[in-house]
């Protein structure tokens, strides 16, 4: 039943929430409104109680080194399946690699809700104020952060972070020596999905699609009609992006001649294509070329002097990606 796979998604999320907090700044002025310092606030993993802890035990006050305020620290908290999210359990997506060469197949994600919580601490409450009014404009109250969650696939996905909840914490107990601890923790709460294991399907993909007929067969002797269709997928599209050549003239919507500046570029029974509409070329005479419109179910335009007309080659064929439109090549034998 299980076998061992790992999409790191955890691990993603808790780094890309992490990242929404770490540039924020704090400033300080004089009493002419000149900004005297620019603090950048560090932010670091764990929990608010080791941070606490360890101001606590730096009592003296003089020393050249101590803990710095302000800090942020952030932790994930809690995991909570989400079933106001769950779908088909036997629907399969697909993704493909950048570099087209393979594709994955994987079972719909399961969702999960993550809990964070990020935790404010500073000794000056106009510092807290500054920090709090760079964070909360953002989250209405959820904010949608983008995160890769198959690695290297095609499957990048917005997680909503939502802001459930501020608490303050203003700590004045000890003696007058203590350090001041104000502390803001807000709840968040990441809506995530879990993909399982990823199978590759890249063999399977059907390539040619072959239907033979027979008939009036009786016995040993030879079929009346013996007839084989054969189908390949054909671009629709060119994808390499070269230039055949460009019209030599305007060409309205009933036009099924048409010229061009060089003919010699382009062939019969071939498909060109001109801005979003795709054409079959009948016959090629000089310059004119003799064509059917909107093929492949684009449609027919206007189309000016001097626009690019694309050639639709078999190398385009071989560069369809998955997700496009594609059209077939019958042959009958």
């Amino acid at each position: 039943m299980f076998e061992y796979f790992y999409n790191e998604i955890f691990r993603s999320v808790i780094i890309g929430f992490g990242s929404l907090f770490n540039g924020i700044e704090i400033q300080h002025k004089n009493s002419d409104d000149n900004t005297v310092s620019v603090i950048q606030v560090p932010l670091a993993y764990g929990p608010t109680q080791k941070f606490l802890a360890r101001m606590q035990q730096e009592s003296d006050l003089n020393r050249p080194v101590q803990m710095t305020l302000p800090r942020m620290s952030f932790e994930f908290v809690g995991l909570q399946y989400d079933s106001s999210r769950k779908s088909t359990q036997t629907q399969t997506i697909i993704n493909q690699t950048p570099d087209g060469a393979n594709l994955k197949r994987s079972y719909m994600p399961v969702p999960y809700n993550m809990r964070f919580q990020l935790s404010i601490m500073t000794k000056l409450n106009d510092d807290m104020l500054q920090i709090i009014e760079q964070i909360l404009p953002y989250f209405q109250p959820a904010y949608s952060l983008p995160i890769n969650f198959l690695g290297n696939l095609k499957e990048k996905r917005d997680v909503p972070i939502q802001l459930d909840g501020i608490s303050m914490e203003d700590d004045y107990e000890g003696n007058f020596d203590t350090r001041r601890a104000l502390i803001y923790t807000l709840d968040f709460t990441a809506k995530v999905y879990l993909f399982g294991p990823l199978t590759d399907i890249t063999g399977d993909i059907i390539k040619k699609v072959s239907v033979g007929y027979i008939a009036g067969s009786k016995g040993s002797t030879a079929a009346a009609r013996d007839l084989t269709y054969q189908v390949t997928p054909r671009a629709t599209k060119d994808y390499n992006g070269s230039v055949a050549t460009l019209l030599a003239e305007n060409v309205n919507l009933v036009d099924t001649i048409i010229e061009v500046d060089d003919g010699t570029t382009i062939t019969a029974d071939t498909y060109i294509y001109i801005g979003t509409e795709e054409m079959y070329v009948e016959a090629v005479t000089g310059n004119k070329l003799t064509v059917r419109r909107a093929q492949d179910n684009t449609i027919q335009e206007n189309h000016v002097l001097g626009s690019k007309v694309y050639t639709i080659t078999s190398a385009d064929n071989n560069l369809i990606q998955f997700g496009d439109n594609f059209g077939f090549d019958g042959n009958v034998f």
